[in-house]
């Protein structure tokens, strides 16, 4: 299992992918903004993915955004 975690304090402005899809290495999953900037999300990885962040939460850095299976 992957861990996507986030790499900087940020809203979740967009989620782009449902709980169950199956993402490819370099989709995009989720999309944050920091200081009116946007910063997207990417799998690095094959997989199922799980999201654990909804639109509007804030998160942290380091806080689980995403987990592949």
């Amino acid at each position: 299992m992957a861990e996507v975690r986030a790499e900087m304090v940020a809203n979740v402005w967009k989620v782009l992918v449902a709980n169950g899809d199956e993402v490819t290495d370099g989709d995009t999953l989720v999309i944050l903004e920091s200081m009116k900037m946007e910063i997207p999300v990417i799998a690095e990885d094959d997989g199922v993915v799980t999201i654990k962040v909804a639109e509007g939460d804030v998160v942290q850095e380091g806080d689980l955004i995403a987990t592949i299976d």
